[in-house]
């Protein structure tokens, strides 16, 4: 055979292997990618997002929309030339697929996280928007989850109102965890606690439970690495009792990062006039019940999420800005925001055409 010949059919070769190997071989990444796009004014499936009930609410027009970044299944492998794939598309990302699923959790475990995550960004949603509004709104600190096997379970319950720890009044949920590990591993603690089916009630009646109960617990020791910390195997969250009736109506949407977006449509539908001036705007970002807005993952994905259908501007959580500002898709302003009111002055700004006053990101924000 031909010296000239056989390189070809090596070369040929080689490469059918190589090609073989990049389709065949698993690689440990995964892929995010922009995912839709839903306005909070708007309606979903068939009904409105947000339906309010017991208040007055206004008409509102354009856009404020929630983003949303779609992600491959915790069980999907990607192979080398999807990854390559992935690496080169501009409305992709390829990141380690620990990223996504951190200690080798299931999809099952990551899909009930972002549900339970979900659904405290719409409470504290609804909390920063009638804060802003000076509507008055009760909080009290609860059990947010009992870990199975520890000291609590079966003594307290998800949902249960911690009044006190050790006599202690509790006002936030990080005291619980400074009073507790007072405590040495082993010792005694005594929850002064409203259970949850009595606070049910209560609130089935329009008032506060108020006849509370002790539980002694005794502390068991932390994994943690170093110093062994006293634990009783729950973590403490905020419920809250709203003055009237705010749903929130969206499906298969997981995460925490549309509590901006849900508190400024709250607020549009209740206030006079128009936030948005009729202006298409998206955004993303957590929020609080004092209405400070924090980061999100996936920031590249959703601006060109938002891009794609249409907005004109995305508000931006503030320590997102330098990522996003990065590679900007074309016609989009990214605002750059901290706080609800930073969102509020920045829509007026959009509203009154003083586009100039805008506080926008930068690569260096």
């Amino acid at each position: 055979m031909p010296r000239r010949t056989a390189t070809m059919l090596a070369s040929t070769l080689m490469l059918i292997a190589l090609l073989c190997a990049g389709v065949l071989i698993p690689v440990p990444y995964s892929e995010m990618s922009p995912g839709p796009t839903v306005n909070t004014l708007g309606d979903h499936e068939g009904e409105p997002v947000l339906q309010i009930a017991g208040h007055k609410t206004y008409p509102t027009d354009g856009h404020l929309n929630m983003t949303t970044v779609r992600v491959t299944s915790a069980d999907f492998r990607m192979n080398l030339v999807e990854a390559v794939y992935g690496w080169l598309a501009h409305d992709s990302k390829i990141v380690p697929h620990d990223t996504l699923y951190p200690d080798g959790k299931t999809e099952e475990q990551s899909s009930q996280e972002n549900a339970e995550e979900f659904s405290q960004s719409q409470e504290s949603a609804k909390v920063a928007a009638l804060k802003e509004l000076g509507v008055p709104v009760k909080s009290w600190v609860i059990v947010s989850t009992v870990i199975k096997g520890s000291p609590a379970e079966g003594r307290l319950h998800a949902g249960d109102v911690i009044k006190a720890v050790d006599g202690t009044a509790v006002k936030q949920p990080s005291d619980v965890a400074k009073l507790v590990t007072r405590h040495k591993p082993g010792q005694k603690v005594v929850f002064t606690v409203v259970p949850a089916k009595d606070q049910a009630a209560a609130e089935k009646a329009h008032r506060t439970a108020t006849s509370t109960q002790d539980v002694t617990i005794t502390t068991a020791a932390s994994d943690d690495s170093g110093a062994r910390r006293a634990i009783v195997g729950i973590s403490a969250g905020t419920d809250h009792t709203f003055p009237f009736t705010i749903d929130i109506k969206l499906a298969d949407v997981g995460g925490p990062s549309a509590g901006l977006m849900f508190a400024l449509g709250v607020y549009d539908k209740l206030t006079p006039g128009s936030l948005t001036g009729g202006k298409f705007v998206a955004g993303t970002g957590t929020i609080d019940d004092g209405g400070n807005v924090g980061p999100i993952g996936g920031i590249e994905m959703k601006t060109v999420g938002a891009r794609d259908k249409g907005a004109q501007y995305f508000l931006t959580p503030a320590d997102n800005c330098a990522a996003a500002a990065k590679d900007t898709p074309s016609g989009l302003t990214l605002v750059k925001v901290k706080t609800i009111g930073d969102a509020l002055g920045a829509l007026k700004d959009i509203r009154d055409g003083d586009t100039a006053a805008l506080p926008k990101c930068t690569t260096g924000s």
